[in-house]
C-alpha cells in the first residue's frame, strides 16, 4: 500500500504538510522526531488526512495535483477543515 497523507502542525496550525509513503507510521514518526527538514521547525504534527494507492505511482501523482493544483487543495481542505471543526476532543 502506498499513502498520500496531510499533517498539521499542532505549534503553528495553519501550516499542513503533504506527502506520500509506503509507510505511514515510519514517515509519521520521523515527522515527530524532526528527521524531515522541510517540516522539522514545525512540529509536532497530527495526522489529519490520508489517502491509500495500490501503487507509488497513484499516490505520487495525488500528491503533485495537491501541492500544484489551488482547486484541488481547496477542495480537500474543506473536507479536512470540516472534519476538524467537529473533531471530540480527547
Amino acid at each position: 500500500m502506498w499513502y498520500f497523507y496531510v499533517l498539521q502542525s499542532q505549534k503553528t496550525n495553519n501550516y499542513f504538510y503533504k506527502g506520500s509513503t509506503n509507510d505511514l507510521r515510519r514517515r509519521f514518526s520521523q515527522h515527530q522526531s524532526g528527521e524531515v527538514t522541510a517540516s522539522a521547525p514545525h512540529k509536532p504534527f497530527k495526522l489529519v488526512y490520508y489517502e491509500a494507492y495500490t501503487n507509488e505511482k497513484a499516490a505520487r501523482a495525488r500528491e503533485s495535483c495537491v501541492k500544484k493544483s489551488g482547486s484541488s487543495w481547496g477542495s480537500l481542505m474543506t473536507r479536512i477543515k470540516k472534519y476538524l471543526k467537529y473533531e471530540l476532543p480527547i
